[in-house]
């Protein structure tokens, strides 16, 4: 990580790591301790988590990845990024890690990959931290398009299969950054060498592609929740009081999991790691 931007507050080893299909998900290795898996929002990638990594690190080895797609994890314009396919993808990486005893940590997409991998493989999981869990969807990106006008302007030519082709090509970090501030409400704004990075990464070949077509994807996220009867461990269900989701979406997935809790910070949105990263731990600090 020799060409880390100067704000970025962890360090650590980075992996590529071959998956059975033959795609490659990039890693951050770092702490020392049980293992936790860490999984980045919609749209985001490691650096995301700059804030909270090193609060994991202090008391467990952190497993930070760029799900299949995103950040520097390879794209491949054959795959259908739904949310099976991410599942099956986190499972095999945690095989070819040869983890056990896991504490799962993930935020939005990555709440919901966080639930469904505890529901299909829970002898391996030790704890579950899901953060504004994205599984309430009913139409294309309609949690994104709860964020503000902008986003629910953008969103919805982006489900219209030319002017989506169009707009995922002219996309620049002046739009998404008014996107993805409908995420935030304690900070405001994403901070600009945040979105540097997601400018970046977004210019990459096929990242066109795999950003409309998680968003296609819609009723696979939608449906994730039926899988949620079979998680066993413990789940801490974590809301920004601004979140996307309804307080009766909220609900809906408390009710799903018996052995789920659920925590409501308060002046935060969506994106809670960088919007109120302190409350955020203060919260987890109290369930780990």
């Amino acid at each position: 990580m020799d060409s880390a931007p100067k704000d970025l507050k962890f360090n650590g080893q980075e992996l590529f790591v071959n998956l059975a299909d033959g795609e490659v998900v990039r890693i951050i290795k770092t702490g020392q301790g049980e293992p936790l898996l860490l999984m980045h929002t919609i749209r985001t990638q490691i650096e995301y988590f700059s804030e909270m990594i090193p609060f994991y690190a202090q008391k467990y080895t952190v497993y930070a990845v760029d799900l299949p797609g995103h950040g520097q994890s390879s794209i491949n314009k054959k795959i259908n990024y739904d949310e099976p396919y991410l599942r099956k993808s986190i499972i095999d990486l945690i095989n070819k890690l040869g983890l056990e005893n896991i504490i799962l940590v993930g935020e939005s997409i990555g709440a919901t990959l966080s639930l469904t991998v505890a529901a299909s493989i829970p002898n391996k999981i030790k704890q579950v931290i899901a953060i504004n869990t994205y599984d309430y969807e009913t139409r294309y990106a309609d949690g994104i398009r709860r964020g503000n006008f902008i986003a629910n302007f953008m969103m919805w030519n982006y489900s219209i299969p030319i002017n989506g082709a169009i707009f995922a090509a002219l996309e620049n970090r002046f739009f998404l950054s008014l996107v993805m501030n409908g995420g935030v409400t304690n900070i405001k704004k994403i901070p600009t060498w945040l979105m540097k990075i997601f400018d970046k990464t977004g210019h990459k070949s096929g990242y066109g592609y795999l950003g409309r077509n998680i968003l296609k994807n819609w009723h696979s996220w939608a449906s994730a929740s039926t899988f949620y009867h079979r998680i066993k461990s413990p789940v801490t269900l974590i809301y920004g009081e601004n979140d996307w989701s309804k307080n009766e979406e909220r609900l809906s997935t408390l009710s799903k999991i018996s052995t789920a809790k659920i925590e409501i910070i308060p002046n935060s949105g969506h994106f809670l790691s960088v919007d109120n990263p302190n409350a955020l731990k203060h919260i987890i600090t109290n369930k780990l």
